[in-house]
């Protein structure tokens, strides 16, 4: 064999999953996991979530969930959304820890989230309490119409760049 003839290169893994897929994936078995076990101070309501269909969105890309009946963490692991209802509003938080898009999960004890790698901790309502992250959680322009939340994936409002726009996104619930 010729030294200068290389051996073919692997094709892609046709079965691998993309980095998209393995959080979600894992955002969900963690959400099964922790249907079982009661969050004291915010309790998980459904997990999965699942957004209502949106006939009348021009862009298909408006989400439209029922507005929770009681306090509660409800995770969209294929839109990447985590709803929650605390304090008498209604939040809607990209599913990824704003350091390094590491996927957020529930925390049992004290009803807020944790990034699954570089431990950063944020309240229920997404203010940041300690860890690597510099910001609180990225909050998802949210909107009510009568009985339902909507909200856009699309429009993501950063705490550091946006302070008034993250401070407005919510809705009394």
């Amino acid at each position: 064999m010729d030294s200068r003839t290389t051996a073919p290169t692997p094709s892609p893994c046709t079965g691998c999953a993309s980095r998209r897929d393995f959080l979600r994936d894992a955002v969900v078995a963690a959400g099964v996991a922790l249907v079982g076990i009661p969050l004291a101070a915010l309790p998980v309501a459904a997990m999965p979530l699942h957004p209502l269909t949106a006939p009348g969105d021009p862009l298909g890309r408006a989400l439209r969930y029922p507005v929770p009946a009681a306090d509660g963490v409800s995770i969209d692991a294929e839109h990447e959304v985590i709803l929650v209802r605390a304090a008498g509003f209604a939040f809607a938080f990209a599913l990824s820890c704003p350091h390094q898009n590491t996927a957020l999960k529930a925390l049992p004890r004290n009803g807020g989230f944790q990034c699954t790698r570089h431990k950063s901790r944020y309240r229920p309502t997404g203010e940041f309490i300690s860890g690597r992250a510099t910001r609180h959680m990225d909050r998802l322009a949210i909107t009510r119409e009568g009985d339902l939340l909507v909200v856009d994936p699309d429009r993501a409002f950063e705490s550091d760049t946006d302070a008034a726009g993250w401070s407005a996104a919510r809705v009394a619930v």
